[in-house]
């Protein structure tokens, strides 16, 4: 039977998504779904993009676009006026680039075509969204004027934290943004941030960020069960590296 699995954000680290592919015993009958953020952190960016671009013909994949992933298809097509490399390499930019050293020319090109061909979005037939960071119009997705701000928002996890759980869903005062949609699966913000290494859900929101780019594992759920199964921490993986930590 199939299942729709969700991915949080990799960040260069390809041991970890072998691990998680592995435990979660993924088979080409299951369909996938990557929050973004596929590089800077690791050392393996490029290696994570060869993986997904040979994933994607073997079995249904839905690759959604991550700020890092934005910031690196600008680096590869020269477009770096948009980039502040000072603090692109600050938060895992410097181990991309020192990668894509040693990739060929033609290798770039494949993944700026898989960099350009992600979604912003997907939102599913259940009314399940899943979108890198979040969204900002009380409206939703139709109503985003910055596109930009579905991989770099973070007031909708920020909303969804804050929220007094006490309010009903029916009140006025309940964030309107929370009730548009069934579920939301969200990365981009860590959860290690308030000191967890699982998904966490708040409202409708689940995060599914486990804090790969630093010290935490890769995650990848079962959207249907919420059954789970995790890498081992990728500062133990790449024990000689640093990530974005």
């Amino acid at each position: 039977m199939s299942r729709i699995l969700v991915i949080g954000d990799i960040h260069g680290g390809l041991r970890a998504l072998h691990q998680i592919m592995e435990r979660a015993k993924v088979t080409k009958e299951d369909v996938l779904i990557f929050l973004g953020d596929y590089v800077d952190g690791w050392s393996e960016s490029p290696q994570v993009l060869d993986f997904l671009i040979d994933l994607n013909q073997k079995q249904k994949c839905i690759f959604l676009r991550g700020n890092h992933d934005e910031l690196l298809l600008d680096w590869l097509t020269g477009n770096t006026k948009n980039i502040d490399e000072t603090m692109w390499y600050h938060h895992g930019g410097e181990a991309t680039v020192i990668a894509y050293e040693s990739i060929s020319e033609e290798n770039k090109r494949h993944h700026i075509n898989f960099l350009n061909s992600l979604q912003n979005y997907y939102l599913d037939n259940q009314n399940r969204l899943f979108i890198h960071a979040g969204f900002t119009n009380m409206n939703g997705i139709n109503y985003e004027y910055f596109p930009k701000l579905f991989f770099w928002d973070r007031t909708l996890w920020e909303t969804a934290l804050a929220l007094d759980e006490s309010i009903s869903k029916t009140s006025e005062y309940y964030p309107k943004r929370l009730n548009l949609y069934n579920e939301i699966y969200i990365g981009h913000t860590p959860v290690t941030r308030i000191g967890e290494t699982i998904p966490i859900q708040k409202a409708s929101v689940w995060n599914i960020d486990t804090g790969a780019a630093f010290k935490g594992p890769l995650t990848i759920m079962n959207v249907d069960t919420k059954e789970f199964w995790q890498s081992e921490p990728l500062s133990d993986l790449y024990f000689n590296e640093k990530g974005r930590n």
